[in-house]
């Protein structure tokens, strides 16, 4: 169920951590994909394939792709409230992505069991209702903050908590699994 304290539909979900490749705008060459809250345990999200994001020539890099729905399915942290990291994640590729288009990402909960949350989500292009161009299914699994404190760098951990933002989220986001 969709936490009482989440954000309300349709609003913009803002950056988890400005240097992260999914999500930060201080990432020039990431996919810098801004997610908005949906209804209920739902996100939607876009983002831009850019040409430093190509693979085939014009065409998106598949792991770009499957990067933009990690991203786009972690953003469901902020329905439920928690921190989780990604134990598994399924995509099928539909059809190609050319550079220059907006992949447009819709991104559910489909249950939660303990601290398994499972989630699964389409990218689509020429808007939210044009062609699937991917799908992915995925299992996240709920964390303690000590995940991050203990397995990044120091240096990073260091800056990312004296960032008054970083550390309000952190605080908003502490789960007891």
């Amino acid at each position: 169920m969709r936490h009482p304290e989440a954000p309300a539909p349709g609003t913009l979900l803002g950056s988890h951590y400005d240097h992260c490749f999914g999500c930060g705008p201080r990432q020039t060459h990431g996919l810098q994909l801004e997610a908005r809250a949906g209804e209920g345990v739902e996100v939607t999200a876009e983002f831009t394939v850019k040409p430093v994001h190509q693979g085939g020539p014009g065409l998106a890099h598949g792991g770009v792709l499957v990067t933009a729905m990690d991203e786009a399915l972690g953003s469901l942290n902020w329905m439920l409230h928690t921190a989780s990291v990604t134990g598994r994640l399924e995509t099928d590729f539909v059809r190609p992505v050319p550079v220059d288009t907006v992949l447009h990402i819709h991104a559910r909960v489909t249950g939660v069991h303990g601290r398994k949350i499972y989630c699964a989500a389409e990218g689509r292009l020429d808007g939210p209702g044009g062609p699937v161009a991917i799908r992915a299914q995925a299992l996240f699994v709920q964390v303690r903050l000590e995940h991050f404190t203990t397995h990044g760098r120091p240096e990073d951990i260091k800056a990312a908590m004296e960032n008054p933002d970083v550390l309000k989220r952190a605080r908003a986001f502490e789960v007891n699994p």
